[in-house]
């Protein structure tokens, strides 16, 4: 269960730029979660902040969103507060059923109703709304990431993100199936960015099994050597052979390890037998998984995918 943090419902009311300010000269540190607990009567004196947020969005919408399309990353769920650096401030809008952006395109794009993780810690608050409801769960923390591979998840508790409730998630420890809001409602959130954030690795799970169902993250880099390697270039091939050998992070070398078998230049059987012997636990996750099922005659020599 993400940690609860008390937020008074009365109390000092600062602008965004009073929390901007704060974030860049007061030693912040939002890369662990005491650090980002630290900002928490910050946030929270934004969150009671009745009008910022409009104010913010009006301005966007006189500049045609100028600001968002130049620095925001992420989907039209979200509005970046300040420009990206060390940290993101961010608003994120949570429809409810009835909305018409859930009519027409599904909940798929706010991951309702999908058990997952989140790769960083971060600090939210509830701003507007009954807010999302969750089923939290919590792990451990330990994980390879292969899929099917079992985890400890113990339930909780049901609960909604309402207006106040602040909650610092923590990375790969919290785990919520997030439920549509009974109307629309918007959280605020704090986070860092780390030099390595497009490497980590965040999952769905399977909480009837109690396993890892997927990945759900991959980076540029893995996909466009999936791109080289596929196209056949020899450069490529030698690149995926070293990545495999010595990449820092393991996701590469597991993406590697797979173009090198897909690409038709080596022996299926005999490199998921080589895959056994690296020192990289998802390669060896996965081909000890495909020759289980060669052996008992279930699927093919060909890698599957996390």
């Amino acid at each position: 269960m993400p940690r609860l943090i008390d937020n008074a419902a009365e109390g000092p009311t600062i602008g965004l730029n009073d929390l901007v300010e704060w974030c860049e000269t007061s030693g912040f540190d939002p890369g662990c979660e005491e650090g980002l607990a630290e900002a928490a009567s910050m946030l929270g004196a934004l969150g009671r902040n009745r009008h910022f947020l409009s104010d913010l969005a009006i301005a966007e919408l006189k500049t045609r969103c100028a600001a968002q399309r130049r620095d925001n990353p992420y989907s039209a769920q979200v509005m970046l507060l300040a420009p990206p650096g060390p940290y993101i401030l961010r608003a994120a809008f949570w429809p409810s059923e009835r909305d018409h952006v859930v009519r027409m395109g599904g909940t798929a794009p706010f991951l309702y109703h999908v058990p997952h993780d989140h790769a960083f810690d971060f600090l939210t608050v509830g701003y507007l709304g009954p807010g999302y409801g969750s089923d939290y769960y919590e792990h451990d923390g330990d994980l390879i990431g292969l899929p099917g591979e079992p985890v400890d998840l113990r339930f909780v508790e049901r609960t909604c993100l309402s207006e106040g409730k602040m909650l610092l998630y923590r990375a790969h420890r919290d785990v919520h199936a997030q439920l549509p809001a009974e109307t629309l409602s918007v959280s605020l959130n704090i986070l860092a960015t780390a030099p390595d954030q497009g490497w980590r690795r965040q999952y769905r799970f399977d909480t009837q099994r109690n396993v890892v169902a997927a990945c759900m993250t991959i980076s540029s880099a893995q996909m466009l050597l999936e791109l080289a390697v596929g196209c056949g270039d020899g450069n490529a091939l030698d690149l995926a052979h070293a990545f495999a050998a010595g990449h820092p992070h393991d996701a590469m070398r597991l993406t590697a390890w797979q173009a090198i078998g897909d690409c038709g230049a080596v022996d299926p059987v005999r490199h998921l037998e080589s895959g056994m012997a690296s020192s990289s636990p998802l390669i060896r996750g996965i081909s000890a998984a495909r020759l289980d099922l060669l052996r008992n005659g279930e699927g093919s020599a060909c890698t599957p995918a996390l």
